[in-house]
């Protein structure tokens, strides 16, 4: 079976939540001998993957004779128009000294992503596939053309609806994106029951045709293996928040959490990784808070650094409004680091040995918070039984479903 897969990002040349779920699903389809050509606006010379042929976008120009300008993109799966906006103009200042010219890039997110669905035109013309496989709102209509000049079934892949990345208030451009692929598709594939009936709740989608397929997780991956430690670690319990500190992933019910665990635990530091539109709100509210020397605020990590993160932590918590699964906790597992994870997150239907609360219940979130800081048998046992039961996960069963999905797509018929 041969798939034209279009994605926005892909390990290690742009890498995000959704740019490891691609890599994670290209991988376990490639050991079931699936072909994946994986389509993506732009990559480096010379790009390749050892189980993915590496498609893009503003390289097509070089090997068609066709015009087609270089597609030289910042947008990014989790941004709005405004930080669009904002990341021209801090993208451009830098490189020329001058602010915001919109010559480079699109005027706007809506001709970013058009342009991106263009070009997916002629790559659907020159590449061999017997499916479409069309990761998130920005490369929807990218599949649509390409199933338009092909006849082959897509399939799309919801891994955040637009209503749980703006807590409820969505762009109406990217929802109506969002409605018109996933109503074009032939099959639609969600991350989690809570994704499955969010998409319902949300876009009206016939139930039977979504179709749930849990991520999983290479948990012998030697990233997991480096037993990081620090003086920090070494001198005070840590608890983590790592995610983008946007509406939908919480993070104020983490600091809320953190005051009554720090009046609970003299000796504990919280460290916050990631950046969004609510992190300078979060530095306010803990110095509003008294916890200005408890709460470090790390920015975004990458690679192994977050790995390092996470075997620093005594707990990771994943507070989340609305998640849609929350592959970072698998990750947490992986690494030997007990996980508090909301009980509105599709993580939660599939992890057993972790602790659950709803996002709201801060004084619940912090006596658990403070169960595993105090009691260290309550800590080895969470993280001796989540590390072994996360190495039961595998690439191998995500991408065995997805191909039974591929299989109904095509009407039963395994080619």
């Amino acid at each position: 079976m041969k798939v034209l897969m279009f994605g926005w990002e892909f390990p290690p040349f742009k890498s995000g939540g959704l740019g490891t779920a691609c890599f994670d699903l290209t991988k376990g389809l490639n050991n079931q001998g699936v072909e994946v050509t994986f389509v993506m606006p732009t990559a480096p010379d010379g790009a390749k993957s050892d189980f993915v042929k590496l498609v893009a976008a503003d390289k097509l120009s070089r090997t068609k004779k066709i015009k087609i300008r270089k597609i030289n993109t910042i947008l990014t799966p989790y941004m709005t128009s405004e930080s669009y906006d904002d990341a021209i103009h801090h993208h451009t200042e830098k490189i020329t000294g001058t602010k915001g010219s919109k010559e480079v890039y699109g005027d706007n997110l809506h001709e970013e992503v058009y342009r991106y669905s263009e070009v997916a035109k002629a790559i659907a013309e020159d590449e061999e596939y017997d499916l479409i496989h069309a990761h998130d709102w920005m490369t929807y209509q990218a599949g649509i053309n390409a199933r338009e000049i092909s006849g082959k079934p897509l399939v799309v892949h919801i891994h955040a609806t637009e209503y749980d990345r703006t807590g409820g208030n969505p762009n109406p451009y990217i929802a109506e994106l969002e409605y018109k692929g996933m109503s074009e598709a032939d099959m639609v594939i969600a991350n989690s029951e809570f994704t499955k009936n969010n998409v319902i709740e949300a876009y009206d989608i016939d139930p039977e045709k979504i179709k749930v397929v849990h991520w999983g997780i290479d948990p012998h991956d030697e990233k997991y293996k480096t037993n990081h430690t620090s003086a920090i670690s070494k001198k005070d319990k840590l608890v983590l928040f790592l995610g983008r500190i946007t509406i939908q992933k919480g993070p104020e019910y983490f600091v809320r959490a953190a005051k009554l665990v720090a009046d609970h635990v003299p000796n504990v530091k919280f460290v916050m990784a990631g950046s969004g539109d609510m992190a300078n709100k979060m530095i306010e509210e803990a110095n509003h808070l008294g916890l200005a020397d408890k709460i470090l605020f790390a920015g975004w990590l990458k690679g192994n650094d977050s790995h390092k993160a996470f075997q620093m932590a005594d707990l990771y918590v994943m507070p989340s409004v609305s998640e849609p699964f929350g592959l970072v906790a698998l990750e947490s597992m992986a690494n030997g680091t007990p996980v508090l994870i909301s009980k509105q997150s599709g993580a939660s239907e599939v992890i057993q040995n972790a602790l659950k609360v709803n996002f709201w219940d801060v004084a619940g979130m912090a006596d658990k918070m403070i169960g595993v800081l105090k009691h260290s048998v309550l800590h080895e046992e969470l993280s001796e039984n989540s590390y072994k039961e996360v190495m039961s996960f595998s690439l191998d069963e995500p991408a065995r479903k997805t191909i039974d999905c591929y299989e109904q797509a095509l009407g039963g018929e395994r080619k």
